[in-house]
């Protein structure tokens, strides 16, 4: 019996909650007609004494999510795919427009107004959080 609890207890995934980890204020756009693309959007803080990284985010409402940063390239205004966005000890780090971002591709289903789309963040020290995020509208101008 010993044997078989130690069995199951390896093929568990080794993993914690971020428990020095908030995030606030999540949001999700929701793609214009006959888009397959959308936008993620929060803050998040790092309540502990040592920095930590956003790695990778996952949702099963979304084939494939990447982290992005607009940056000026040669005189012009892109998007750059990272693969992290650093957060320092006891920072705070914005996701919104214009800068550090979530770019959400092929949603598996669609997307109102009233939903919460169920994102698990990934963290360089090995820890994830669940967070919920708000389907917001693009705005218009």
């Amino acid at each position: 019996m010993r044997q078989l609890v130690l069995a199951c207890c390896l093929l568990l995934p080794i993993s914690h909650v971020a428990a020095d980890i908030l995030v606030k204020n999540a949001t999700v756009r929701q793609p214009l007609p006959g888009k397959t693309v959308s936008a993620g959007y929060f803050s998040i803080e790092n309540t502990k004494a040592v920095a930590n990284a956003l790695v990778k985010v996952e949702s099963p409402w979304f084939g494939h999510i990447e982290l992005h940063q607009h940056q000026m390239q040669n005189g012009m205004m892109q998007m750059v795919k990272m693969s992290r966005i650093d957060i320092g000890a006891e920072q705070i780090v914005h996701l919104q427009p214009g800068g550090l971002h979530l770019m959400l591709f092929k949603p598996t289903q669609t997307l109102s107004l009233t939903d919460e789309v169920p994102l698990l963040l990934y963290f360089a020290d090995g820890s994830t959080l669940e967070v919920k995020a708000s389907v917001t509208q693009i705005p218009t101008r």
